[in-house]
């Protein structure tokens, strides 16, 4: 067969050329095995390839077995995997994944390819961004197959569907979509599967890079879709009929469609008690709404609705901004835009120096900021309660939108006080009532209202009423077990 078979009018490289372009790079290692029955020629990428796999299965059985021919390879060698194709485009393809070339010629076809893909990863370490106190300590790695092993080893049912892509033009980064084949909703599959061809970008390195790609709103600081980086959590939403995407190289595991509760609701809810959860529930809720709006009320009290402070209080404000320079809205902006320097300065700073650098420039900078009369001490107490609050968001990408909306609100505060940070909630209302995540509304339960969703929302019920599948995934099956069951118990005296 020709070996310059055309492909979209363009003719393919043929072997000569294949294996010239590989010799320019200094891993790539070709040598003829010139022995008194048979002379063969093997090729292959040093670096990708597993040398005790090469030399014990692969190399061992070719000098001792006697074969003639590239079909018998596939009864001598114990590989699982040992291709013969003619198609150089396949055979570009599955050396840079890890494969060993034998040939009988130096440019001729057909080869035998045989897998010897050199696998590397870290061991599974403790969850740093989600970490729990009760519950598993296991975390996704770096490795596709390894985050694989840890969902199924916890979903051991032949339903779990794996469907595998590659993406990235020059990366060829591969991808997995999970979800259980006879719960989850088949257009939310497709949508994702669709949304993960339709991306054209050089390189994806990470599961963030995803997505961004198939969010429906690129230009909302909301993420649309959960990650996570806790194989139990992942788990668990694939029983109610989500669908993941894991990305080869990404500790972290896409979740979708998701849902604005979800961001703020963590999965040691589900360890504990479900009032001492719904109590943790409350309180996140609490400290975000209060993170967000309680430095925005001090400056739209004290530049238009100081009649409004009782005058306890008015005296104590009056006498911590005696000597204060700056209105209220610069005082504010120089405290959160400081907090804001700390963050990142402990974030990408090394662990114990970053640690250091938080604590030690928080009180440092705030008291010479209040000794020197920039800034009140009050409001020094209001900055560092808001950004305490902040911290209590499950989820880190949530956490910093919560970081971004605070600055529009005291904007809007300045300019039209109260009211102006009830108008920059009804855009932001109007914002999220128009969110969806992969075509599903980003705010339900709460709208649509879905009244028996809202059982594991905001506060989340005992387990035994708990039955049904969340009604806005429109999964194939909508009951997780019999509630009449649950609620029945034999002990085994009776």
């Amino acid at each position: 067969m020709n070996e310059m078979m055309k492909e979209n009018g363009k003719p393919k490289q043929s072997m000569a050329e294949l294996i010239t372009c590989f010799k320019s790079s200094s891993d790539f290692v070709q040598f003829e095995h010139d022995a008194k029955e048979l002379k063969f020629w093997i090729s292959y990428i040093r670096t990708v390839v597993d040398p005790t796999l090469l030399h014990e299965s692969i190399l061992g059985p070719l000098l001792k077995e006697k074969w003639t021919s590239l079909l018998q390879l596939k009864e001598i060698v114990p590989i699982e995997e040992v291709i013969i194709t003619i198609d150089t485009d396949v055979i570009s393809e599955k050396l840079l994944e890890g494969y060993v070339i034998i040939s009988m010629t130096e440019y001729g076809t057909p080869c035998a390819l045989l897998r010897s893909t050199l696998n590397k990863a870290r061991d599974i370490s403790l969850p740093e961004v989600e970490f729990s106190v009760v519950g598993p300590k296991e975390a996704f790695v770096e490795a596709l197959e390894f985050n694989i092993n840890l969902i199924r080893k916890r979903i051991q049912v032949p339903q779990l569907r794996v469907k595998e892509l590659q993406i990235g033009d020059l990366s060829k980064t591969k991808t997995a979509v999970l979800y259980i084949d006879n719960i989850a909703d088949e257009e939310n599959v497709n949508t994702i599967i669709q949304r993960l061809k339709n991306i054209h970008y050089d390189q994806i390195g990470d599961s963030g890079y995803v997505a961004q790609f198939i969010s429906d709103n690129h230009n909302s600081p909301f993420p649309q879709v959960l990650d996570s980086e806790r194989p139990d959590r992942v788990a668990a939403v694939l029983a109610e009929g989500k669908v993941a995407v894991v990305v080869d190289g990404s500790p972290q595991v896409l979740i979708g469609p998701t849902t604005l509760i979800e961001f703020f609701s963590s999965f040691e809810d589900y360890y504990l008690n479900w009032v001492l959860s719904s109590f943790f529930r409350l309180i996140r809720v609490f400290a975000v709404a209060f993170s967000i709006l309680v430095t925005p009320v001090y400056v739209a009290t004290l530049t238009f609705h100081y009649e409004l402070i009782p005058k306890d209080l008015l005296s104590t404000l009056v006498t911590s901004r005696r000597e204060i320079p700056l209105p209220p809205i610069l005082e504010a902006l120089f405290l959160e835009l400081t907090i804001e320097l700390l963050r990142e300065a402990g974030a990408r700073l090394p662990t114990k120096v970053g640690q250091t650098i938080g604590i030690v420039g928080g009180i440092v900078i705030g008291t010479a900021s209040v000794e020197a009369g920039l800034t009140s001490n009050v409001l020094l107490i209001i900055v560092a309660l808001a950004a305490l609050a902040s911290f209590t968001t499950p989820v880190y990408k949530m956490g910093n939108t919560i970081r971004l909306l605070r600055f529009p609100f005291l904007l809007f505060a300045q300019v039209y006080g109260l009211l102006g940070i009830v108008l920059c909630f009804c855009f932001l209302a109007a914002h999220l009532l128009r969110l969806t995540s992969l075509g599903r509304p980003f705010l339900v339960p709460i709208f649509p209202a879905r009244a028996r969703d809202l059982k594991d929302a905001i506060i989340r019920f005992p387990f035994s009423t708990l039955s049904k599948r969340p009604l806005a995934l429109r999964t194939k099956k909508p009951d997780k077990f019999s509630s009449k069951q649950a609620k029945q118990k034999h002990d085994i005296d009776e």
